[in-house]
């Protein structure tokens, strides 16, 4: 906010304050005129690492407004998306969402897509009270304080948490690639990273397996892994856990089969992008396994993949699916409220009940503010992925 000028009075100061703080309060808690649209944000990673994430996110936002509003929309209003490019950068998360909520007026917020950038939005939607959905951070900080364990009362997400995924990742090496022995790569940088490894490590440990070492980088400005490859290749694990993006994972499993690396791969539902076989190679990216939220050829998706294709001509990945969810379940929290008010969707969004989502049925814990939901797993082979078994919280 800018400044006023010493030459105001402090009764003009007052009547533009009150003012403002009206408009403010009007448009956030929208309008029953049928004219005005309702206008959600979103905070999407649409340049920068992660691009292909927030770009599918938006594409399939996009695609459930259209659909919603083709049937009339929603309390009898279009709906809008805003949307903020944050170049999967926290920094610039937090100035894209301060942009939406404070200039734009949006009465929610989706996104982002990965952990570390969805954490830097917090602060400005809880101070200004606005929900926020996150599609796909999978991080367990972001819903609730670490600080003092009590959930997070504006932040929800349309998807499993990193405890379960890691705890998936780690069974599947015990059990199906039968490890004994793993070794972990972390991103430093990445809550992401950290969260999923340490699950991972936790569960496989719990298990009788034994880790052999950690190794980190930094995703962004490492391209050369051959060091820490070549540790980890003395030590000869039976797998590596490598949690992380697309963009590093297809660099580092590359330079791990340029080592003479055979054994399997495995990781989180960063992985899921087309551009990983382009990066990492079809041969390369073979004998590798990952978490996910979504398989595109199950008979749930069949109807989203259909109208996404028809659309952007394009399969879309799991971070699609999440975002198609996201909008849908922001929808229905409209509708359940019967209102835009933020308070009133906040409310409606911590007792969704049996929403059912192309990823899944989702039931929001009041407690935590995450779905109940399962996770797939799939391997790579010759350049796509495969879908492999599903697999159920217990």
């Amino acid at each position: 906010m800018r400044l006023f000028r010493k030459g105001f009075t402090l009764g003009m100061i007052a009547l533009l304050s009150a003012s403002l703080v009206a408009g403010c309060g009007t448009t956030n808690s929208g309008s029953s005129d049928s004219s005005t649209p309702i206008k959600v944000g979103g905070n999407l990673e649409l340049s920068g690492g992660t691009a292909m994430f927030g770009q599918a996110a938006q594409n399939s936002i996009n695609l459930a407004f259209e659909q919603q509003n083709a049937k009339g929309g929603v309390l009898g209003r279009k709906l809008e998306l805003v949307a903020a490019d944050n170049k999967s950068d926290a920094g610039e998360s937090t100035s894209a969402v301060t942009k939406l909520v404070t200039q734009d007026k949006v009465v929610a917020v989706i996104g982002s897509m990965t952990s570390s950038v969805t954490l830097a939005a917090v602060p400005v939607v809880t101070d200004n009270k606005i929900p926020m959905i996150s599609p796909s951070g999978t991080n367990a900080k972001l819903t609730v304080d670490p600080a003092n364990g009590e959930v997070r009362p504006w932040i929800f997400r349309a998807c499993f948490i990193d405890p379960f995924q890691g705890q998936v990742g780690a069974n599947f090496a015990l059990t199906n690639l039968k490890a004994k022995t793993a070794a972990v790569i972390i991103d430093q940088k990445s809550d992401y990273s950290k969260g999923l490894a340490e699950a991972f490590i936790t569960n496989f440990t719990k298990g009788n397996g034994q880790i052999l070492g950690t190794e980190q980088y930094v995703a962004g400005s490492d391209k050369d892994f051959r060091p820490i490859l070549t540790r980890i290749k003395a030590k000869n694990p039976d797998m590596v856990w490598l949690p992380g993006y697309y963009q590093e994972v297809g660099l580092i499993v590359k330079q791990a089969r340029e080592l003479g690396m055979k054994m399997p791969f495995m990781g989180g539902d960063g992985w899921d992008d087309p551009q990983l076989f382009n990066i990492g190679g079809n041969e390369a990216m073979n004998n590798t396994f990952y978490c996910d939220h979504v398989a595109t050829d199950d008979p749930a998706m069949a109807t989203f993949v259909s109208d996404y294709k028809a659309k952007f001509n394009s399969v879309p990945n799991a971070m699609g699916a999440l975002g198609y969810d996201a909008a849908n379940l922001l929808i229905k929290a409209i509708e359940n409220a019967q209102s835009t008010d933020p308070e009133k969707l906040r409310t409606a969004l911590e007792t969704m009940k049996g929403f059912k989502g192309v990823g899944g049925e989702i039931t929001i814990d009041p407690k935590t503010h995450n779905p109940q939901k399962s996770a797939v797993i799939k391997a790579n082979k010759d350049g796509k992925p495969t879908f492999l078994t599903r697999v159920a919280p217990q």
